[in-house]
């Protein structure tokens, strides 16, 4: 069983997940420049070394076994540490250092997203060494990942306003219901009312927002969580459903999709900031939320 780590331990734990990560060690040879048999050889001494396989290759392709994929996460986790501290010891002159984990939605509009990008600048203006982490993920998941510590700040529509997390408002931002070619309502929209609208099949979000008080369709036939994956479905020309205005002006421009009713089909939603509590947020995450407050305007602004 693997005791104390050696430099040999932690390269073969780097060729594994190499290994992991390529799919395969045939995959894995380009990215290592080794040959496929040096790859099994230290791929069996880091076996040889643990007492369990963490494996199975051969013809029959490559595949995880059951303590491997557990194992996985481990040398993950163990690498990312090592890096970590050998990033803070060589700046640890530096008054900020360590890492900033950024959540937030995908397509978010072109003026927040420069908001974002004029915070970045800022702080990177200030002594600090800190690797910038950003993801792309639904408001749900951002709200479990900030919950679980994998993030440090995320912007999207936060529904479960958790005792755990802090949340201010950044902007609202307008939802309408859309039609795709080739719907029945299609050459007719633009004034079309919500019952008729509802005669129809709808995609719907997955999640809960309380401010929308937008009655539900009776005919719900198909759910989705982002908005690419509603506008597929409203461009087959067999759903309605609702977009973010900013969003589908990219679809009407090339007539492929036309609002319901703009004046009488829509919603806002409040995009926040959500951090944890202020008192578990640590000092790279404060410097950043002071620089993004410093770009930020003083209410909400609308995104139509």
């Amino acid at each position: 069983m693997l005791g104390n780590l050696s430099d040999l331990d932690l390269r073969h734990l780097r060729v594994f997940l190499a290994v992991v990560d390529a799919g395969g060690l045939a995959m894995a040879q380009h990215s290592l420049n080794v040959s496929t048999s040096t790859i099994s050889t230290q791929l069996a001494s880091l076996e040889g070394r643990l007492g369990f396989r963490l494996c199975e290759r051969g013809r029959s392709g490559f595949r995880l076994t059951e303590k491997g994929r557990r194992f996985t996460d481990l040398a993950r986790s163990l690498l990312t540490a090592i890096d970590d501290f050998g990033m803070q010891a060589r700046n640890i002159d530096r008054t900020l250092v360590g890492t900033l984990r950024i959540g937030t939605i995908g397509h978010l509009p072109a003026g927040e997203n420069a908001r974002i990008s004029r915070a970045i600048a800022r702080f990177r203006q200030r002594d600090e060494a800190v690797h910038l982490h950003v993801v792309i993920r639904s408001s749900r998941v951002l709200e479990d990942q900030l919950l679980s510590g994998d993030l440090d700040l995320a912007i999207g529509y936060f529904w479960h306003n958790s005792p755990s997390l802090h949340s201010v408002p950044l902007f609202r931002e307008r939802q309408i219901a859309c039609c795709g070619q080739g719907h029945p309502l299609f050459s007719r929209a633009g004034d079309i009312s919500t019952g008729e609208a509802h005669r129809y099949p709808w995609v719907w979000r997955t999640g809960f927002l309380p401010e929308d008080t937008t009655p539900a369709p009776p005919e719900i036939t198909a759910h989705a969580d982002n908005m690419e994956a509603r506008a597929m479905l409203i461009l087959s020309g067999t759903h309605l459903g609702y977009l973010p205005q900013h969003f589908a002006r990219a679809y009407q421009a090339q007539g492929l999709m036309v609002p319901l009713n703009p004046a009488g089909l829509w919603y806002d939603v409040t995009f926040s900031l959500a951090t944890r509590l202020p008192e578990r947020q640590s000092e790279i995450t404060r410097a950043f939320l002071a620089d993004l407050a410093a770009v930020s305007p003083a209410d909400p602004t609308p995104i139509h």
